[in-house]
């Protein structure tokens, strides 16, 4: 299972979901969505990072998500 982290007035975050709703189309996946700003603790992991795209606890990917990179995050 995929964990997406971001939080609300992210633009890179919102670039990022309509990355993952792209690559959806061709290699369907399911993520968990979830705002850092509900967790003291997530938020400091990730304040600087958003978003962070996760696979069991391994970050795939963070920052600027591009079509390819996700792709190829998904193909590991």
């Amino acid at each position: 299972m995929f964990t997406l982290y971001t939080r609300a007035n992210c633009p890179l975050c919102d670039e990022a979901k309509l990355m993952i709703q792209l690559v959806n189309e061709d290699i369907p996946f399911s993520y968990t969505e979830v705002d850092i700003e509900s967790d003291d603790v997530l938020h400091e992991k990730y304040m600087l990072m958003i978003p962070v795209l996760e696979k069991d606890n391994e970050i795939l990917l963070y920052g600027n998500i591009g079509y390819v990179e996700l792709v190829e995050a998904l193909e590991n």
